[in-house]
């Protein structure tokens, strides 16, 4: 098994300007990290909460979540009634997923994000973008590398409360 440089070690990836790498191998480096991690996990320990810290399930769903209503705001549209409604399910134990179910769900996020992506711009990534029902200040950069910055804060909690589990 040969053994990558991690994605910014890489080089460019194809399909996305210069301004945009960091934000590509950002999402693509906590992606295959937390596939790794995730390999072997139980399903059945996925709600665990060891010392009140979130479970992994939350992590799991919170980083997908981000991802996509962060392009919804890039795009200047308000969220959805589905955004909302995944929202309110993040962190709500339901025994009935998978870890595998989290990762698909993990992935088809993260590969909609990046096709976004693609097609933006570079021109207007300081264009002011409206966040939330408060309407707070950002800009169509400081989205989307927020979600990547947020992906990378995920994982690393993700990482720690995965080891406990395993642990303990």
């Amino acid at each position: 098994m040969t053994i990558l440089p991690e994605y910014w070690l890489r080089g460019p990836i194809e399909g996305f300007p210069d301004l945009f790498q960091p934000i590509v191998h950002a999402l693509l480096q906590a992606q295959d990290e937390i596939h790794a991690l995730m390999k072997e996990f139980p399903s059945e320990l996925l709600w665990k909460r060891p010392a009140g810290m979130a479970s992994p399930a939350f992590h799991l769903q919170h980083i997908a979540g981000v991802v996509d209503r962060m392009a919804t705001y890039s795009k200047a549209e308000p969220l959805s009634q589905g955004q909302f409604d995944y929202l309110k399910r993040e962190g709500k134990e339901n025994p009935d997923l998978t870890s595998q179910e989290l990762l698909v769900q993990l992935d088809l996020q993260i590969a909609k994000f990046l096709k976004f992506l693609s097609t933006i711009d570079p021109k207007t990534l300081s264009d002011f973008r409206p966040v939330g029902r408060a309407q707070l200040a950002s800009t169509v950069g400081g989205l989307l590398f927020h979600a990547a910055e947020h992906t990378q804060r995920h994982f690393g909690q993700l990482l720690v409360t995965v080891k406990v589990i395993l642990t303990d």
